[in-house]
């Protein structure tokens, strides 16, 4: 095995083990909802802003795609296919940390979500901010939600065009040039 095979291998279990944690609260807070919050009333946390709300969501994001579960387990594992891509490809190095984390973090919303989905054929949802009356959500959705605008503001204030080399294609006559 070569230098560069190792690492990308030891980026995958990197990506299992930090993923782990964050899917497993993720997990526990929902079966926490579902043993403590389902057919009882709301919860308030903060009155009039935030509540403990017991929702089964059959749609994705904001109530989009009811009821369409293949497509989302699809698009999904597309997603999440994409995550290890990126991981598969990126360079070593404390500049790509904060990229790392957040493919680690979308990678474990991901999975919390697609665990439901697969498994009650919805995503248990329990969290209500009311003063924007924002949809329903979980742990799984902050995941994924925070890291999609770090990632944004990365992206237009940290990384530069070049950062992104990596994930361009290249032929295998480019990469023996390369080696």
């Amino acid at each position: 095995e070569s230098m560069e095979q190792k690492r990308r291998i030891q980026s995958f279990l990197e990506l299992a083990v930090s993923a782990a944690a964050p899917t497993g609260l993720d997990q526990w807070t929902k079966f926490l909802a579902v043993k403590h919050l389902k057919d009882q009333a709301d919860i308030a946390l903060i009155p009039n802003v935030l509540y403990l709300h017991y929702l089964e969501n059959r749609g994705a994001a904001f109530g989009m795609f009811q009821n369409q579960k293949v497509f989302l387990v699809l698009l999904t594992s597309l997603i999440l296919i994409g995550v290890c891509y990126v991981l598969w490809k990126l360079p070593e190095g404390k500049h790509f940390l904060p990229l790392k984390i957040l493919c680690f973090l979308i990678t474990a919303g991901g999975i919390g979500n697609l665990a439901d989905r697969l498994r009650l054929n919805y995503v248990v949802d329990f969290i209500y901010f009311s003063p924007i009356d924002f949809p329903v959500f979980n742990i799984a959705d902050i995941y994924v939600t925070v890291s999609m605008v770090l990632l944004f503001l990365l992206v237009l204030f940290y990384y530069k065009d070049e950062d992104f080399q990596f994930l361009k294609w290249k032929s295998p006559k480019q990469q023996e040039q390369e080696s």
